[in-house]
């Protein structure tokens, strides 16, 4: 390639709008570019603030390669805390649902992880279906917020989640091209950050068997919040976990 898309060049222009891991980004991208002229338009895009996963087709998530669309939910690397939590929780031979399951991350990897276990996806986006199949997640397209249309006799040992559980009114101080780019249905949880989190813990209380776990994602002083809403259907108590920040990253819980 010409000097102007060499490795420093285009690291120069991401350390310059703003990309705090410049180098790995540039690696990224000078990986997947056909040319010079596709890696220009890829610099474009992200001094724009475009997600790089959008920009590059992927992104590696516990080690393992997942396809993300544009206009799809970028799986956070905070999250692979939940997913290595949700593996120790699910049984060997297992099933397993993953809630708003994006372009299916968690789902992918309790699949390579446990692969005798049974895991189904759920997104009321037809878009982000569309991805979580290719990545190798058999998805139905649904809202949790409606009875989701599973069945199994025994009941489910696991059920994850990310849905949105940021406040509405705490959306202003995302980063702006968080803003700007992805999708407010997969970041907006409603006045209290909880509106569909409630609706997942409705939906795990109709899949689990007694002693299956939910694992969901929440923050802040959600805990308290979110604890008559577990208790009312008929979750035996939650433990949070922390990161090493000692934010709150999600909860674990298990049905009574």
């Amino acid at each position: 390639m010409p000097p102007d898309a060499s490795f420093d060049a285009t690291v120069a222009r991401l350390v310059a709008a703003g990309c705090v891991a410049a180098h790995e980004e540039a690696a990224e991208l000078l990986a997947v570019a056909a040319d010079a002229a596709a890696i220009e338009t890829m610099i474009v895009r992200r001094e724009q603030g475009e997600p790089l996963p959008w920009i590059t087709g992927t992104v590696t998530f516990g080690g393992r390669v997942v396809q993300v669309d544009p206009g799809v939910y970028v799986p956070r690397f905070q999250t692979e805390d939940l997913a290595r939590r949700a593996v120790e929780r699910l049984p060997v031979g297992g099933a397993a649902v993953d809630l708003c399951t994006g372009a299916g991350a968690i789902a992918v990897l309790l699949q390579a992880e446990v692969p005798t276990a049974l895991v189904i996806g759920i997104d009321r986006d037809a878009r982000a279906a569309a991805c979580a199949r290719r990545n190798g997640v058999p998805v139905i397209v649904a809202d949790v917020a409606i009875p989701v249309p599973l069945a199994r006799r025994s009941g489910f040992d696991l059920v994850t989640a990310v849905a949105p559980y940021v406040p509405t009114d705490d959306l202003r101080y995302l980063p702006a091209d968080v803003q700007r780019y992805e999708p407010r249905a997969t970041l907006d949880g409603g006045s209290d950050g909880l509106d569909l989190v409630r609706a997942v813990v409705a939906a795990a209380a109709g899949l689990l068997r007694p002693g299956g776990w939910l694992l969901t994602e929440i923050g802040g002083d959600q805990v308290d919040a979110l604890a008559p809403t577990l208790r009312g259907a008929g979750f035996d108590g939650a433990e949070p976990w922390y990161d090493e920040d000692g934010d709150l990253r999600g909860i674990a819980a298990p049905l009574a």
